[in-house]
């Protein structure tokens, strides 16, 4: 029999400092970073990664940074730079696994740390992802007429 999963996927958060300023701040780097991470860790690009540069306010805590995202056919990965604080706050959200150390071993890499905190979530634990199973509590919970 099969084992049946529940769950939509897996959702890593990595909160990295001390990351390298320069790379934090190099549009190029990270638009090549998120070009090729989904098919490093197995997934699949659906559209060219999205990125922004942000210059801060002079006045603020926020003195710049870049927020990027790309979407994968199995969710979305983001980043967001802080360069001034030399932070980088990552999301990987996946419906199918993934190899997490291997992605955080490409992402400490690429901003040049060994300092993070990660998360793991799984998303969704009541999304039936087989369809039998998503047909049966939905039989289960309609009342016959």
């Amino acid at each position: 029999m099969n084992q049946v999963t529940l769950g939509f996927g897996p959702h890593l958060t990595l909160d990295m400092c001390d990351c390298n300023a320069d790379r934090l701040m190099n549009l190029q780097h990270i638009y090549s970073l998120l070009d090729t991470l989904p098919e490093k860790i197995g997934m699949t690009k659906i559209a060219p990664p999205h990125i922004l540069s942000y210059p801060g306010k002079e006045d603020s805590f926020d003195k710049g940074g870049i927020s990027a995202f790309v979407l994968i056919a199995e969710s979305h990965i983001t980043i967001h730079t802080f360069k001034e604080q030399k932070h980088a706050f990552v999301d990987i959200f996946s419906c199918k696994e993934f190899d997490i150390d291997k992605a955080i071993n490409i992402l400490k890499e690429a901003f040049e740390t060994n300092r993070y905190t990660k998360r793991i979530t799984m998303r969704g634990k009541e999304f039936p992802k087989e369809i039998a199973l998503a047909a049966q509590i939905v039989g289960t919970e309609r009342k016959e007429v």
